[in-house]
């Protein structure tokens, strides 16, 4: 019932917009159903008034009414879709923090980057130098902009009274735009499955007044260690059940490390790696002289070419037609009426001297 009552904006207006659509389906569902009991009713069996007429077949009244109600409420849907599709962007900045609030000018969202761990979640607050595992702490009509990656599978992160599931996905950054509207604790989990640990891959989310976000964030950094490169190996290690951890300090760039998967100790990172890559691509190309693998780039050597619908028919010049037999077919069995061709015995193998044709058996 929570994704019934949220407390995020995001979530009250996807809430909504499943209402919305759950009554455009009903104009439906329901006129059929009632309908059902009525026309079985009415043209039971034993009643004396019904009407029967066999020589029935066509209404334009009823082909108006079957085809135009649903295909009204397609057109309704879609609309819906649309434009909840691109308000609802997760990508996309919040333009206000609930109805008639917009975002006040200046305000910069709390940055918070989330990795998705077997089987737990770690969140690293950026501006504050802190991080937590399966703890969220999150202030009251403050826009947040997530940062999620994962480290080894899919996974999905669902805070049903904060915003709808969004993917974390390794070597990837997705990214959720949200904010919470109430002061109150609930749940968040993983919407994925992804193993054994997977029922009790939950994180506790905490919505607060800013003045009690603020202590709390007092109280994580006057306790607890530091997560390094190091530290953060040992929690990748799969695990259950996890308690809430807390970090009073964080290694600067560990989330790119995370996205780049070169946390380990001499692993280079994948931004290196492709970045090598290309270059050694190119290098290769140039010293052939050919063109780089990319859609409109620049040829090593020379002036980008003219595509030939863009050139003038003094340019494209002529050529003989090469499609155009040189000589007329000899006549014969080659016309379209000749015998041959109607039944085929031009494809037919020559028999071997003595054999019977199927004809001829």
């Amino acid at each position: 019932m929570v994704v019934m009552n949220p407390t995020g904006d995001i979530a009250v207006q996807q809430r909504n917009l499943i209402l919305v659509s759950i009554g455009l389906m009903l104009l439906i569902i329901v006129p059929v159903l009632i309908l059902t009991v009525l026309f079985a009713w009415r043209y039971r069996r034993g009643n004396p008034d019904k009407v029967y007429d066999p020589h029935f077949d066509h209404s334009t009244t009823l082909e108006l009414v079957i085809w135009a109600c649903p295909l009204l409420i397609i057109i309704a849907l879609s609309a819906v879709t649309w434009t909840s599709t691109h308000l609802l962007d997760p990508f996309r900045p919040l333009e206000r923090i609930g109805p008639g609030r917009p975002v006040p000018a200046n305000t910069k969202p709390l940055e918070i980057q989330v990795v998705a761990l077997d089987w737990k979640w770690l969140f690293i607050y950026p501006d504050q130098g802190i991080a937590t595992v399966n703890e969220l702490a999150l202030p009251v009509d403050v826009p947040v902009r997530f940062s999620i990656t994962s480290t080894s599978q899919f996974n999905t992160f669902y805070a049903p009274t904060l915003a709808g599931m969004i993917y974390a996905m390794p070597g990837m950054r997705s990214e959720l735009n949200a904010v919470l509207n109430k002061p109150g604790d609930s749940w968040g989990y993983s919407g994925n499955y992804t193993g054994r640990g997977y029922s009790d891959m939950r994180f506790q989310l905490h919505g607060m007044a800013r003045a009690d976000f603020d202590r709390w964030v007092s109280n994580v950094k006057g306790g607890g260690g530091a997560l390094n490169a190091a530290d953060y190996v040992k929690l990748e290690a799969p695990s259950e059940k996890v308690p809430v951890i807390r970090y009073a300090a964080v290694q600067p760039q560990l989330f790119d490390r995370v996205v780049n998967q070169c946390v380990a100790p001499g692993k280079p990172c994948m931004v290196d790696v492709m970045a090598h890559d290309q270059m050694r691509a190119r290098n290769s190309l140039q010293g052939l002289g050919a063109m780089p693998p990319s859609h409109g780039s620049i040829p090593v050597e020379g002036d980008k070419p003219t595509p030939a619908l863009e050139k003038t028919p003094a340019e494209k010049g002529s050529g003989p037609n090469v499609t155009k037999p040189a000589t007329a077919p000899p006549p014969g069995k080659t016309k379209p009426g000749d015998q041959h061709n109607r039944n085929m015995s031009l494809l037919s193998h020559p028999l071997p001297s003595g054999a019977a044709s199927a004809t001829t058996l």
